[in-house]
């Protein structure tokens, strides 16, 4: 049986392994900050009832679940949260109350895709966006107002290099001349090995929690192959570095992604992701 309200992702990032779904759902606030494996979570839209399992992303704002007919289905990871507190979605006696809960549905779904378009730069119109709102009293489909209200899951590069896009935008010129930018630091897309020094261990606010999040800043950070100075980064304190037993001024080396994302309430621009093959080098 397919469900005829699935937003299926045009493309998406799969979780490489289990510790990067338990550090992403962390981040979600879909599982605590000591968890170190997942758990299992329910879909309780649409008068469902049913397990599902996270398994990728599409950005920082929209999670991909896999329902238990194998469909795929863009949820926003809040929304999901919500649906794990045992009575979500408990049906009324009242039928206008039922009425009210299908209209939450489909608000929070098209909510949902608004921000991912958000996300990734795609505008839309505030008179569709008025149609589709005032169309969530009717009985159509989810997918019938997402078309009217002009909604697209759209194949986009990721949005990790917004913040240093708006930075930029919002920069102002300080005097006629200028001085010019020091050039732009090419990423590579995959794996490399990389070597960096523990500079701070901090922690940053998570929205979609009720914790913070542990985080490490590091110094002097390069990539190995090709040597690329890197300067300042940080990652997550994930149960994996904590094994590590990491001191202040500890020099690591280890292989990982780094992307352009900035840390919150911190100049740090560069994010390490899931380091693997960690190992301590003598000062």
């Amino acid at each position: 049986m397919e469900y005829a309200f699935v937003i299926e992702p045009q493309n998406y990032q799969p979780f490489e392994n289990d510790e990067q779904q338990v550090e992403k759902c962390q981040e979600w606030g879909l599982l605590s900050g000591k968890a170190s494996k997942t758990k299992t979570f329910y879909y309780k839209g649409h008068g469902l009832n049913i397990v599902c399992s996270i398994i990728g992303f599409v950005d920082k704002m929209t999670a991909v679940i896999q329902l238990g007919n194998d469909q795929l289905h863009c949820i926003h990871p809040s929304y999901l949260k919500e649906m794990q507190a045992a009575g979500y979605g408990a049906k009324q006696a009242a039928g206008v109350e039922a009425d009210e809960a299908s209209e939450e549905t489909a608000s929070n779904e098209i909510e949902a895709v608004e921000a991912q378009n958000i996300e990734n730069g795609i505008t839309v119109s505030s008179d569709s966006a008025a149609t589709a709102k005032s169309d969530r009293g009717s009985a159509k489909t989810v997918e019938e107002m997402l078309a009217e209200a002009g909604f697209a899951i759209d194949s986009v590069e990721s949005a990790a290099a917004i913040p240093e896009a708006v930075e930029q935008t919002e920069e102002k010129p300080k005097s006629k001349a200028k001085k010019e930018k020091a050039p732009k630091l090419e990423l590579p897309e995959d794996k490399v090995k990389m070597i960096a020094t523990v500079k701070e261990f901090t922690t940053v606010p998570n929205h979609f929690s009720d914790n913070d999040d542990e985080v490490v800043i590091y110094e002097a950070v390069s990539i190995t192959d090709p040597e690329t100075p890197v300067g300042e980064a940080w990652s997550s304190h994930s149960a994996t570095l904590k094994k590590q037993e990491l001191e202040i001024g500890d020099i690591i080396t280890f292989e990982a992604k780094i992307v352009a994302k900035k840390l919150t309430k911190h100049p740090v621009a560069y994010k390490i992701n899931n380091p693997a093959k960690i190992k301590k080098e003598e000062a």
